[in-house]
């Protein structure tokens, strides 16, 4: 990871087809595109990749999360249970629809924990997202089962996990809905877009208007269509969608490249004593995208951040410390630091950040420090990274 470090001519071709044939949109045209069709294309790939019925393409990572939570008609005043440990897009997708963001704890495999998920349910919960961090996921079972019993929708956000599997599926394809980012540091690129991923027909057909203002795209006149309800422009572009298109074909490629490297570090680190690794669930396989491993306590481990700099060693995330990652330095959040208004509806409903502490989170987040896997890395390079990242934990222990 990040698939744009073999960035090559498969991914030029593609481009070259969109420059030359000179429509760049991804609707209508049709009589000037020459067969060219990368978005469709995409979608259908996806859809073969991932085992799902329906893809949908859209403009982010951010826009899938928001259009799935449209097309699952959450809104104004509902409540979405997101872990503590997320990128910040999952609460801002969440409030653009007026939506609440309920945060909960994670557990040891650094995604929701199924607990806290069950103890923060109330009356106004539409749905659950978990969140797929650094190529692993959450205890989907126990999820689908929660789920299941009060009636909640389950949102799977893979966007740091394309490749995983849980139980034989790709992840994405096993909740109500799922969503996938394909931005410039994700496993594979689109240098930006994203996509909704879902099997259910209703929320597919919203999914394909919601994120095109709302277009029904029936027939092949792009201005005699209806629009059926209101919507805005989370669309691709055919340029963005063509690049990704030659990634995931390379997909394959890419997921056995980091498990190599990632096996090698792990190999490595386990030889160290005090150092645990974060837990899989029974089922899963990661995308090898990072090697995430625990500590003995947060000393330690901002010493061994600071040791890894020290020794040359780059991408690891000490994500205690992060500003875009974790709960703790979401002040913007907390204080509700908004350039438009906020309803009094969300401003009620998030309250509870006032004075909710995460300290299970904290006892994961604190000792876990979460290191990349590049494609890019020779076998020696990978080696020597090894020896320098045991030197430099070593040497704060």
């Amino acid at each position: 990871m990040p698939g744009f470090e073999l960035f090559g001519d498969k991914e030029r071709k593609e481009l070259n087809d969109v420059l030359e044939n000179g429509v760049l949109m991804r609707y209508g045209f049709d009589g000037m595109r020459n067969g060219h069709w990368k978005a469709k294309e995409l979608e259908s790939e996806l859809e073969t990749v991932l085992e799902v019925k329906h893809a949908q393409l859209v403009s982010s990572g951010t826009a899938a999360v928001s259009v799935a939570l449209a097309s699952a008609g959450i809104g104004a005043g509902d409540e979405v249970i997101m872990p503590s440990f997320t990128f910040v897009a999952s609460f801002e997708a969440i409030m653009m629809l007026g939506a609440i963001p309920v945060l909960v704890d994670i557990d040891d495999t650094l995604t929701m924990d199924p607990q806290a998920v069950k103890a923060a349910i109330t009356s106004k919960t539409k749905a659950v997202m978990p969140v797929h961090m650094c190529g692993s996921m959450a205890n989907l079972e126990a999820l689908q089962a929660i789920c299941k019993k009060h009636n909640l929708i389950l949102i799977e956000d893979s966007s740091q996990a394309t490749g995983a599997t849980y139980k034989g599926k790709p992840l994405g394809s096993i909740g109500d809905l799922g969503c996938l980012s394909l931005d410039f540091v994700k496993i594979i690129t689109a240098g930006e877009g994203g996509a909704v991923l879902t099997n259910n027909e209703a929320y597919y057909r919203h999914a394909d208007h919601y994120s095109d203002h709302g277009h029904d795209h029936v027939g092949k006149d792009r201005g005699a269509e209806t629009h059926p309800f209101l919507g805005y422009n989370f669309r691709i572009s055919e340029l963005h969608a063509a690049v990704g298109l030659a990634q995931l074909r390379r997909l394959d490629e890419f997921v056995t490249i980091q498990k190599k490297n990632y096996t090698i570090l792990r190999e490595a680190l386990s030889e160290i004593p005090e150092v645990t690794f974060r837990t899989v669930p029974e089922g899963g396989e990661e995308s090898y995208s990072f090697l995430s491993f625990f500590l003995p306590d947060l000393e330690t481990a901002r010493k061994a951040s600071s040791a890894f700099k020290d020794h040359g060693v780059d991408a690891c995330f000490h994500y205690y410390d992060n500003n875009w990652h974790y709960i703790r330095k979401w002040e913007h959040l907390k204080e509700l630091k908004s350039l438009y208004p906020i309803s009094n509806e969300v401003k009620e409903g998030l309250k509870y950040l006032q004075t909710k502490t995460f300290d299970q989170s904290d006892h994961y987040i604190a000792r876990n420090i979460s290191c990349l896997i590049k494609l890019s890395w020779t076998e020696a390079e990978v080696k020597a990274r090894a020896e320098k990242m045991v030197k430099a934990i070593t040497a704060v222990l």
